[in-house]
């Protein structure tokens, strides 16, 4: 449920109440935010369509309905096209929220289910505990509105810190928390638990065209970590815009690295954004997804259902986990073909709501409340602040420092003043493009290795290593880049 390089417009909702800590600063998740085991990519290339942009007086605030109308103006425009997200164009400011795209996906709204994968000695605690955090990763799709933050631009990038508390008990199994490499001083026993923890988090825009953005995710005390890649695909029908993940967006991988470096993939599903007849913009969930673990055998298979009777969305999802023989040699995309004697449980719930497992092949239906364990309950979760550097220790390429003029005019009621900022900080990377282009050099990311890694699996450059260090260590201090892709 969320993939963040959006290029077209609004996808998923942003709540109020958690806005950037300080002024600016992934279906979708499927962001974001889930994807068919096979990737929908575009195989032609779209011309750009022209935009005509709705004014909007300057100190005047735009309704909702205007900005419905603009966006919508904008849409469809591109009925038919193959991938919109990879199209070149340019949205007003009055139709984007002032954040960076950057900033607004990562996965971790919640980063205490996120350390707390791994603390189970059994392997479907382990597997529940990857479930958990898949459901509190987005509460933007619950909490909040359709919105559009800023586009990334090649070479942005952006890091932040979470201090957690290590609360989320284990769901299933003997519960071992142990204390791996304490970067926070306060835990000096052998255990985490109830103790505050250091979550680090960076991410970097490696290519423009097409949109694609690399992310890595380290707990050392808890000796987690996770990584992968945010690209989608979009399709405007007419009614609705359905974002799926792109060729180079396999998912979130997640490592145990205290487990024997026990991984999960973690694919992301189909997303809509829907509404516009109705003017009243809402995301929902659909198609199936899978949570797969090599090593312990286990596969989940989760299946979200858009809408029922009479066109109400219900946003359920219902699922199954199961043993396989070989994960990785595994078909079975249906949970009707999962056969009775392989499954270990059931999920079945509200992603908005209440999700529950219940153990065994019985229908979950069947199972009375009292044998039913409630895997998480998301309303009364809100995103976690994050901690960012402070602005004397930002690069002008870091997404808070780079859109900081945009984001002074969104806020100030400035629209123009902010199209116009924006449009040259893109006319800025266009021109850096060109001068690549002319002597014939390839752009090379700075944290990471690649722009894309076959695998969907990013890796670390050393500064990239090293700039994760800095983040442990409380040294928000880093170098200038030897080349800027936007600046």
């Amino acid at each position: 449920m969320a993939c963040r390089n959006a290029a077209p417009g609004p996808m998923l909702g942003k709540d109020k109440k958690t806005a950037p800590e300080s002024p600016p600063s992934s279906a979708m998740s499927a962001t974001g935010g889930s994807t068919p085991s096979t990737p929908v990519t575009s195989g032609k290339t779209t011309p750009t369509p022209s935009i005509k942009e709705e004014k909007v007086q300057d100190g005047k605030v735009p309704d909702d309905s205007s900005k419905l109308r603009t966006f919508l103006s904008i849409l469809k425009r591109f009925i038919g096209v193959t991938d919109i997200a990879a199209a070149r164009f340019s949205l007003p400011a009055q139709l984007m929220e002032p954040i960076p795209n950057l900033e607004y996906w990562h996965y971790l709204d919640r980063p205490e289910t996120f350390v707390a994968i791994g603390d189970s000695e059994d392997a479907l605690g382990r597997t529940l505990g990857c479930l958990r955090f898949w459901f509190t990763k987005d509460l933007k799709y619950v909490h909040g509105k359709p919105c559009k933050p800023y586009n990334s631009t090649l070479g942005e990038f952006f890091r932040c810190q979470w201090e957690v508390e290590d609360s989320a008990p284990s769901l299933r199994g003997e519960e071992n928390k142990t204390n791996l490499q304490q970067t926070v001083a306060a835990p000096a026993s052998a255990s985490t638990k109830g103790q505050s923890v250091k979550v680090s988090y960076i991410t970097e825009q490696t290519s423009h065209h097409p949109p694609v953005s690399a992310y890595y995710v380290d707990c050392p005390d808890k000796g987690i970590s996770a990584y992968g890649y945010d690209q989608l695909s979009a399709k405007f029908s007419g009614t609705s815009v359905k974002v799926t993940p792109g060729v180079y967006n396999q998912g979130i991988f997640i490592t145990l690295h205290q487990r024997g470096n026990e991984e999960y993939q973690l694919t992301h599903p189909t997303a809509y954004l829907g509404g516009f007849l109705r003017g009243n913009l809402y995301v929902t969930v659909s198609d199936t997804c899978f949570v797969t673990c090599p090593k312990t055998g286990l596969k989940v298979i989760l299946h979200y259902l858009e809408e029922g009777y009479f066109g109400r969305t219900q946003n359920k999802v219902e699922g199954v986990i199961y043993k396989c023989a070989d994960v990785e040699k595994d078909n079975t995309t249906r949970i009707k073909d999962v056969p009775d004697k392989d499954i270990l449980g059931r999920i079945e719930g509200v992603w908005t709501d209440k999700v529950w497992f219940s153990y065994g092949s019985a229908d979950f239906k069947k199972v009375p409340e009292k044998d039913r364990v409630l895997l998480i309950d998301v309303n009364p979760l809100r995103p976690i602040p994050k901690i960012c550097p402070p602005d004397e220790h930002q690069l002008p390429n870091e997404s808070r420092k780079f859109w900081n003029g945009v984001t002074e005019s969104i806020t100030a009621k400035q629209f123009n003043a902010a199209t116009s900022r924006k449009q040259e900080l893109e006319e800025r990377q266009r021109v850096r493009a060109a001068e690549r282009k002319a002597e014939l050099k390839e752009w090379q990311p700075r944290f990471f290795t690649q722009a894309t890694e076959a695998g969907g699996k990013p890796h670390l450059t050393e500064e990239g290593k090293a700039a994760m260090q800095g983040l442990h260590d409380g040294d928000w201090w880093i170098a200038p880049p030897a080349e800027y892709g936007a600046i």
